[in-house]
Order: C-alpha cells, then sequence, then structure tokens
C-alpha cells in the first residue's frame, strides 16, 4: 500500500511574494541578483487598514491593562496616605 503524499504549503513573504526557499536573487557573493519582477508597493490606504485592523484587535485589552495600573496606583497612594 502506497501512501499519497500531502504536498507541503510554501510560505510566502508578504512583502516581496517570495517563498522561503526561493534563493533565486541571491548570488554566490551574497549581493542580491537583480530581479526582473516589478516590486509591489502597498498603498497608505491598505497600510492604513492593517494598522486600524490591529488596533481594534488591541484596543479592548489596552484599556483592560490600563485600568488594572491605574487601580493599583491609586491603591498605593491611597494606602501611603498621598491620595486625600
Amino acid at each position: 500500500m502506497a501512501k499519497k503524499k500531502k504536498d507541503k504549503e510554501k510560505i510566502i513573504y508578504y512583502d516581496d511574494n517570495s517563498t522561503i526557499v526561493d534563493m533565486s536573487a541571491v548570488s554566490r557573493r551574497g549581493e542580491k541578483k537583480y530581479s526582473q519582477q516589478p516590486q509591489m508597493f502597498s498603498s497608505f490606504g491598505e497600510k492604513f487598514k492593517t494598522f486600524w485592523n490591529a488596533m481594534k484587535m488591541m484596543f479592548m485589552p489596552m484599556l483592560v491593562v490600563l485600568m488594572a495600573l491605574c487601580g493599583l496606583y491609586l491603591l498605593l497612594m491611597l494606602l501611603s496616605g498621598d491620595l486625600f
């Protein structure tokens, strides 16, 4: 019984769309060869959309941490007598 091998999924870098094993742009001396592919740059709108999506995920945990730190600060100020 021969088992079918699964094809490994290639990981793609999103900055230049090359895979991890793609060494075609590197010469023996280590400098990059000239690439025939035009480089794709992201627009300001795409960067802002990515930033906003990341901020939406981090906003509530950030508020929880800030509230905990403020609570600890107020507790320490109350215990030391410098609050009132």
